[in-house]
């Protein structure tokens, strides 16, 4: 036989995403963390239910994301050849979270993720004896009961059905304690025992139920976030200088990027962790290992 002989090679099939044919419904999506997550999510194949409450809060004294935000957080998602609709709603409004649920079981038949991703990091600042009682209520409202809300309302059709991934953002603070953010502390803290808590009562299920505790999150323009500059104000500690000092105190030497946390939620969602639930990960530079 004279000639070069060339074997061909077989073209692999392209990979399914690892959430192809499934459902997530993600809260605080407008932006920051919630936008970085949704659109790892769409990614990877999911169809999207994107919840924000696309308003003020009076006592928030940094704006809240709005529609514009959301509705491109959809685009972004979309992009990807998947399904992405928008809803607004407040957390704290039982009647707007059912309609949410209610409209995510007609329009797709089902709900495989739910991350309970929307929160707020001020009114804080000060000391406890000199925070409002209404702004502690307000900080558990949300951060807090706003997740075991949403839980409550969704979970049932995951029983049903004996499956399903539940992931709450905490944060660091759930794990360590900051100075004058008591309120924001001990929801992020109530937190991670709601998620401890649940995952035993939904294990014998098949329901899943983990927390991602990120540290200080780079405001990324791209998805505009900006908690980080907002921890800094309530800190009183100088804009255009918080980013390097807050690296300082991490032992990686770098903050977060949303896509850090995104990718930690993604894994929780999908069936790659099918086994986990009760957890705990930090993503965090290795703050929390001091």
């Amino acid at each position: 036989m004279t000639g070069t002989q060339h074997s061909i090679q077989p073209v692999a099939p392209p990979r399914p995403g690892r959430l192809e044919g499934k459902t997530a419904v993600v809260t605080g999506a407008a932006r920051g963390a919630g936008r970085a997550i949704a659109t790892a999510f769409a990614a990877e194949g999911a169809d999207l239910v994107l919840v924000d409450i696309c308003a003020g809060i009076g006592a928030v004294p940094y704006p809240l994301g709005n529609e514009s935000q959301l509705e491109h957080t959809a685009a972004l998602c979309r992009a990807h050849g998947v399904e992405a609709v928008t809803a607004r709603a407040d957390v704290r409004d039982t009647v707007a979270l059912t309609a949410v649920r209610d409209m995510a079981l007609e329009r797709f038949g089902r709900v495989d993720a739910l991350v309970n991703n929307a929160g707020i990091v001020a009114p804080s600042g000060r000391p406890v004896h000199e925070t409002a009682e209404e702004d502690w209520q307000l900080m558990l409202d949300v951060d807090l009961s706003g997740a075991w809300r949403a839980i409550k309302l969704f979970a049932p059709d995951m029983v049903r059905r004996r499956s399903g991934s539940i992931v709450n953002i905490a944060s660091t603070a759930g794990l360590v304690g900051y100075r004058n953010f008591a309120g924001y502390v001990a929801a992020k803290h109530g937190l991670i025992g709601l998620t401890r808590a649940t995952a035993l009562d939904y294990a014998s299920l098949h329901v899943r139920v983990n927390a991602v505790c990120p540290g200080n999150i780079r405001d990324d323009h791209a998805v505009e976030g900006r908690m980080l500059s907002e921890v800094a104000r309530a800190l009183d500690v100088p804009l255009g200088e918080h980013e390097a000092l807050f690296t300082e105190h991490q032992p990686m030497n770098t903050l977060v990027d949303p896509e850090d946390v995104a990718a930690t939620t993604l894994w929780l969602a999908s069936e790659e962790s099918r086994h986990i639930t009760g957890s705990v990960i930090t993503v965090d530079a290795g703050y929390t290992v001091r």
